[in-house]
């Protein structure tokens, strides 16, 4: 039976986690000082696998608050998997050296196929592929510009290299708290063949067990942000209810 994962999302700025709405920098709200106890507290409470995105490594191109992500890696025995401004085999290696699970290209995927189908060859499975897309096309840079690139054909491509997992973002629901574009998910999960995770606008229980009812056609999972952090989804009692979903 395919499994459905909940991952519990960190967003690290300037050494705290936090969340953004819509991907704008100037709309912040720090959820905790310690992204390390925010890790330790989500395991505790049932969390299978962390989901890290360094928010000031996406914006400088580089990894920048990759000691802290070390740190969170050590501090908890349940995987992590990161993103955020990966543009080199040295970042990924980087990530990889500090005990990181998974990686995730985002912008580079985009960017410079070279470097991304390299990076596949070589890591195959640890590599996640973020696609965040609005109206379908694929934005990068944090979400600062918007390409002229169907999300859907760039994952049949890159599944083609070899990319096995794709976190799929609608930016226009990502922390707007309206519930994720289930339809776009799917939809790409068949496309590609391969498993995708849903990131952006879970708001609530209901929504991850109606994603979970797609688990056997390819949606593997969801990364869930502000939901958690506000109370509105109960992480322990939701991995129960995803269980009974599927």
């Amino acid at each position: 039976m395919s499994s459905f994962t909940i991952y519990p999302a960190i967003d690290i700025r300037g050494g705290k986690c936090v969340r953004l709405v819509q991907g704008d920098y100037g709309q912040e709200t720090v959820y905790h000082d310690s992204p390390v106890e925010a890790a330790r507290m989500w395991e505790q409470q049932g969390g299978a696998f962390i989901h890290l995105v360094d928010l000031d490594g996406a914006k400088a191109g580089h990894p920048v608050n990759h000691e802290m992500i070390g740190e969170i890696a050590r501090g908890v025995k349940v995987p992590v998997q990161v993103g955020g401004g990966l543009r080199t085999l040295a970042d990924v290696e980087l990530l990889f050296g500090l005990g990181v699970s998974r990686v995730i290209l985002g912008t580079a995927a985009i960017e410079d196929r070279a470097f991304t189908e390299e990076v596949l060859s070589k890591y195959g499975s640890k590599i996640a592929i973020g696609l965040d897309a609005r109206n379908g096309l694929v934005a990068t840079r944090g979400w600062l510009e918007t390409t002229e690139v169907k999300a859907e054909e760039l994952a049949k491509e890159l599944a083609a290299k070899g990319a096995e997992t794709f976190i799929f973002t609608d930016i226009s629901r990502d922390g707007m708290m309206q519930g994720p574009n289930t339809e776009a998910i799917v939809a790409l999960a068949r496309a590609t063949g391969k498993t995708v995770i849903a990131s952006g606008g879970v708001t609530s229980q209901q929504d991850l067990e109606k994603l979970a009812a797609y688990a056997e056609q390819g949606v593997g999972g969801a990364i869930v942000g502000k939901a958690l952090y506000t109370g509105s989804i109960e992480l322990a009692k939701a991995i129960e209810a995803v269980k009974a979903a599927q």
